[in-house]
């Protein structure tokens, strides 16, 4: 796939993002993922699974708002071993989950970067090109 393409293809998925995220929250591994998202344009709930409390917890408290979100956590190891337990604990706590968002930025960005934090730079890389 060629840079430009490649690119269209990111860009849509993040407009998709940024249009889903404004009923559904996000869920993110840090503060450093929401940073990121903030720079791309996303405006609402932004959620990041690093507050010190046990995942379950987490996700006990996402259940009392919310009852759907947007997992995007990183697509390495650790985003996709933190992927699978946020998916059993939303399921266990009647929460919905979309995985697709992330799965397609996995697929689209696996030669540019391996996180959400990367994004930014991965997009500008592929403007210069």
């Amino acid at each position: 796939m060629e840079s430009k393409e490649l690119l269209e293809k990111i860009e849509k998925v993040i407009d998709n993002l940024k249009a889903e995220n404004q009923d559904l929250p996000v869920i993110v591994e840090g503060e450093s993922d929401i940073y990121t998202l903030r720079q791309l344009g996303l405006e609402g709930t932004i959620l990041s699974i690093n507050t010190g409390h046990p995942l379950f917890n987490f996700c006990e408290e996402i259940a009392k708002h919310y009852k759907k979100v947007i997992l995007l956590t990183d697509w390495d190891r650790k985003g996709n071993y933190l992927a699978k337990l946020l998916s059993k604990a939303l399921k266990a706590n009647d929460v919905k989950f979309n995985t697709d968002i992330r799965a397609r930025l996995s697929y689209l960005c696996r030669k540019e970067t391996k996180d959400v934090e990367g994004l930014v730079g991965a997009i500008q890389r592929l403007k210069n090109i």
